[in-house]
């Protein structure tokens, strides 16, 4: 009788490597727009155009839906922070807008209908933009929704007036839970980009949107956009486009040191050495901190460490920008040197919500743990 030889399955290629591979390819073009971009109103259109060439905008989606399955799983969450560590080192501007489209994605994939998710993945692959917008003005009523229709306005949205759709929530007063909602929204209109007067994250298209009259569609139940750990385990996503900031603010010193041969002098080379260490720091808290937000972990373990890691990247953010400064000097505060809009933009997507209830709160969890400081998070 004769014996039958089985022929192995065919490895099929990962293909979240050829995205990544294909980012790093664009990365230099997508710098480039993003030099050339610091006005305020600008939009990166050219870079977020080179995402969705790649296949960016769809990669967040599960590959049953036409994605890549980048951060729907765990193994699917190094890859994203990868992606967004090289978009944010290359334009942070851009890097913020990817990373609210991932999370708007996310969002009406996790609590939507299977039919809200189906409509949303056929809006990405036919290049849709995603955005999410939380923040109501300020002593005005928030944004409400009666009968289906909206009433109201969200400021601080970043991609105003270029958003295809936006993810928003609403609520029936400033103490009632909020209720997500998906609308669709035409381009150039409802936007106001003056309110945003900020020192950097200039080329972010920020501003205020109007909504009134605008239908919407429900996704979820009320409070499910502050369910965790999605809430505060979310945050690593934006800690690593600030990462792929401090990448490029050790990048531009190394190459200034380069270029005026001071690397060479032990007080720059220490300083070097410090910023590499800090920016390597970061990264290991960012892909550290999306492996368990993305695993089957305990709820409060989960929010505990990622609001460590989103914390520990300001701080390394902070000392990276100090180093370089100081290496670099007056120069690194003058246009147009790259690294005086790179420090901008940094220093300003630092300042996200909160910093120091997400402290005080991890600290708490590792006051009442009950096991040795180095196994918290074993």
């Amino acid at each position: 009788m004769r014996s039958l030889h089985l022929r192995p399955e065919p490895i099929r290629p990962d293909p979240t490597t050829g995205l990544l591979a294909a980012l790093r390819e664009a990365a230099a073009h997508i710098a480039a727009e993003a030099a050339t971009l610091d006005v305020d109103g600008a939009f990166p259109g050219a870079g977020v155009a080179a995402l969705r060439d790649i296949g960016l905008l769809t990669a967040p989606l599960p590959r049953a839906l036409g994605g890549a399955g980048l951060g729907t799983t765990p193994e699917g969450a190094a890859p994203l922070a990868t992606a967004l560590r090289l978009v944010g080192r290359a334009s942070l501007p851009l890097g913020r807008l990817y990373e609210g489209h991932v999370n708007a994605l996310r969002l009406v994939l996790r609590h939507g209908s299977p039919a809200q998710a189906e409509a949303a993945a056929r809006d990405a692959r036919r290049g849709c933009f995603f955005g999410v917008w939380n923040t109501d003005g300020f002593n005005e009523p928030p944004l409400a929704v009666a009968d289906g229709v909206l009433r109201g306005r969200k400021i601080l949205c970043s991609g105003a007036g270029r958003v295809d759709r936006a993810l928003v929530t609403a609520r029936d007063s400033v103490a009632a839970p909020p209720q997500m909602l998906l609308v669709d929204l035409a381009p150039g209109e409802r936007a106001d980009l003056s309110p945003w007067t900020a020192q950097g994250m200039r080329a972010s298209a920020t501003g205020a949107v109007d909504f009134t009259g605008l239908p919407a569609v429900l996704i979820g139940q009320q409070g499910d956009y502050l369910r965790q750990p999605d809430f505060s385990g979310g945050a690593w996503r934006f800690a690593a486009v600030q990462c792929g900031g401090v990448e490029a603010v050790l990048g531009l010193l190394r190459a200034h040191l380069s270029h005026t041969g001071r690397g060479g002098d032990p007080h720059q080379a220490a300083r070097l050495g410090q910023a590499a260490m800090a920016a390597e720091t970061a990264r290991l808290w960012v892909h550290s901190a999306a492996q368990r937000a993305e695993a089957a972990l305990p709820e409060a373990d989960t929010v505990a460490y990622v609001n460590l890691a989103r914390l520990a990247v300001e701080r390394t953010a902070l000392d990276v920008l100090e180093l370089a400064q100081r290496s670099i000097g007056l120069q690194a505060f003058m246009r147009p040197n790259p690294i005086e809009r790179v420090a901008r933009d940094l220093a300003t997507y630092l300042r996200q919500p909160a910093p120091d209830r997400a402290l005080v709160g991890a600290a708490a969890h590792v006051l009442e743990a009950a096991a040795e400081p180095g196994d918290l998070w074993g």
